[in-house]
């Protein structure tokens, strides 16, 4: 069952002969539970494919389908509303409101839908991530890697149909983000979480079950792990 759609996603900056293609026309599926890296150089194309996905800009044309919501037809507020139920964002570096406790901004999407905190819930987020005994501490009281622990219990509270990884290890090191990219193979696999994670670096994009290799806007490669290359229909390979 495809939990993610993308169709035809094109994105261009600027008009007419300094119009460029960011993104250009790229079509591909994911499953549900799928793990799938996303990778490429520097001006490939694959922050802006994310914000896409995260509806966080708007296309120039074509089309993103998550768990059958197309959600360029929402407007603004539904849109923000989609997002915020239906998909978790861990970024490089955090987001974490300062002054909130680590437990207060893992709870933060579902307070902002206007719906009470699950306690169960927030307990074995707690105990997944790590940090029961550090439940009430402030971001500054936390490690770079604790931080980007409560970032992605943030993303699992609300059981988004996706969750998008902006190179979270990005701003850690090497022992932190060999512990994150384990917590989100973790929750990829506890809690079926559907996983796209954009990272530059080729160890972690291994991690993966699958991995997209984006080049001048284009998918140059869409693989699985096993060795087999997998092609979706409408994917336009340069």
């Amino acid at each position: 069952m495809e939990i993610l759609k993308v169709r035809n996603l094109t994105k261009i900056y600027g008009k007419g002969e300094t119009a460029v293609a960011a993104l250009d026309n790229v079509s591909f599926d994911v499953a549900k539970g799928e793990f799938v890296a996303i990778v490429g150089a520097s001006g490939s194309g694959k922050s802006t494919l994310l914000h896409l996905l995260g509806g966080v800009d708007r296309p120039t044309s074509g089309s993103v389908v998550i768990d059958g919501k197309e959600i360029g037809k929402l407007n603004e507020s539904e849109l923000a509303i989609f997002r915020r139920r239906n998909i978790g964002i861990v970024y490089q570096f955090y987001n974490l409101i300062p002054t909130l406790t680590a437990e207060e901004n893992i709870s933060l999407p579902r307070l902002l839908d206007k719906r009470r905190p699950d306690s169960a819930k927030l307990s074995a987020i707690l105990e997944t991530i790590g940090l029961t005994d550090r439940a009430k501490h402030l971001p500054n009281e936390l490690s770079g890697g604790q931080q980007q622990r409560v970032s992605i219990g943030r993303a699992l509270v609300n059981d988004p149909a996706v969750i998008l990884a902006d190179e979270p290890t990005g701003n850690l090191d090497s022992k932190a983000s060999r512990e994150i990219i384990d917590l989100l193979k973790l929750s990829n696999k506890r809690f079926g979480q559907t996983l796209l994670m954009i990272t530059h670096d080729e160890n972690i994009a291994l991690q993966a079950d699958r991995i997209i290799s984006i080049g001048d806007g284009k998918i140059l490669r869409d693989e699985l792990r096993s060795g087999t290359t997998s092609q979706p229909k409408g994917v336009l390979r340069s």
